[in-house]
């Protein structure tokens, strides 16, 4: 047996001649501090995560005083103020009737209660067979079983696992009239045994970070309602903010049955996820026979810190302007990142919302790619054939130009001549 010199299993990594992974000490406004001393800017919001930048004083606040009345309590029989209010405020800021909220820990968890929420509907209503989803090539809805099972199934992250996931119905977003017509025909051919279909709005992002217009979306939708299925929204990624909208969906007038939240929910400071449902969704659940409920219950449902650090977050949204801010940022990347287009070895340049990517012909050593761009004092994490940045929407102008001068650094000198 080798020798190993860690307790700690690291995400998405060979843990076989793995460089240690870099020491974080403290955090401040959109930069992380080092063991060493070394300051990074944070380019990607800690995984999309910290709208409002780190340790934002009115969040702090919020989370303190929670802690000080009453960090948690079990949600089965009990309930509590911070929760109350979050599913309130939840309900009026979405769109259309998603009037009920039901709380996990993590994006994927939303997912797998979002996919349950489909299933049993159907049960409830007395209709067997209907179990299995449509989803979309190259999307990406999280790491637990359900979620892994309506990822891409060829090149996504969890293709490994194909043998021992629920078999589901892949197709390709609707952005031809081929596909819209092929969307439309596997909807037909397997509406009895479909319980709902699922995409990301408007960018699928741990897949590529592959962007769609609203036309595509409302496409979706419109296929769905047409052959009376369910249609979930995954806006783990793009919720709060992210593409220049409250949430993506919005930009294609479009309301689901169901949607997914997490990541920015609580600005980056605690883990909550939320799945909100219509009144007619909620209403399939209603009923004087116990096993019609939904039968899920994470442990740390509603955790109160979490609720409390997501009412905080919300306030910001209100009295501050993260809209604004979230597309004067994708100006900035539009105008600093088009210079690569054309360059030799990129693909694809584009940017939506506060999301900016620089696609590659090829993939580049991913590594090496990472390494360069900390000596510059940037922190990112490209994946696949992509760089990509999703800062804080609150970063200064200073930080955004050093993120956007880095990556055109890198990427104009794939020899890797770093001053």
């Amino acid at each position: 047996m080798p020798a190993h010199d860690t307790h700690l299993w690291r995400p998405y990594t060979q843990m076989k001649g793995a460089a240690p992974p870099l020491e974080a000490v403290r955090t401040h406004g959109t930069r992380i501090v080092l063991a060493d001393g070394r300051e990074l800017v944070d380019g990607i919001a800690s995984w999309w995560t910290a709208v409002h930048g780190y340790n934002h004083p009115h969040i702090a606040a919020a989370v303190a005083s929670q802690l000080a009345a009453m960090p948690h309590v079990m949600f089965g029989g009990l309930t509590h103020a911070p929760a109350e209010t979050l599913a309130r405020r939840l309900a009026a800021l979405a769109p259309g009737d998603l009037d009920h909220v039901f709380f996990t820990d993590s994006g994927s968890v939303a997912v797998e209660v979002a996919l349950k929420m489909a299933v049993q509907l159907w049960l409830n209503r007395g209709v067997t067979g209907r179990t299995r989803l449509l989803a979309f090539r190259e999307g990406y809805h999280g790491d637990t079983l359900g979620a892994m099972a309506v990822c891409d199934p060829e090149e996504g992250m969890h293709r490994r696992f194909g043998a021992y996931l629920p078999t589901q119905i892949f197709c390709d977003l609707p952005r031809s009239r081929a596909a819209t017509a092929d969307l439309d025909a596997t909807l037909a051919r397997h509406a009895h045994a479909l319980a709902a279909v699922i995409v990301e709005p408007l960018v699928q992002g741990a897949g590529g970070m592959r962007m769609h217009p609203p036309e595509v979306l409302a496409t979706v939708a419109r296929l769905a309602r047409r052959h009376g299925l369910p249609l979930i929204l995954d806006e783990i990624f793009t919720g709060f903010g992210r593409t220049g909208t409250l949430f993506a969906c919005e930009q294609a007038e479009v309301v689901p049955d169901i949607l997914c939240l997490s990541k920015a929910l609580t600005g980056g400071t605690l883990a909550l996820a939320a799945t909100l449902a219509t009144r007619e969704v909620f209403e399939g659940f209603w009923s004087d026979d116990p096993a019609a409920a939904l039968m899920h219950g994470p442990t740390f449902m509603a955790n109160p810190l979490a609720c409390a650090a997501a009412n905080a977050s919300l306030d910001l949204f209100a009295r501050e302007p993260r809209l604004a801010q979230a597309r004067a940022i994708g100006e900035r990347l539009a105008d600093g990142l088009a210079p690569l287009r054309g360059q030799p070895g990129i693909r694809d340049v584009r940017v939506l919302g506060a999301i900016g990517v620089v696609q590659f012909a090829a993939a580049p050593d991913l590594a090496a790619l990472k390494a360069r761009l900390i000596r510059r004092g940037t922190w990112v994490r490209p994946f696949g054939d992509i760089l990509y940045l999703t800062p804080a929407l609150t970063i200064g102008t200073a930080d955004l130009d050093h993120l956007v001068a880095s990556l055109c650094a890198v990427v104009r000198d794939p020899a890797g001549q770093d001053p």
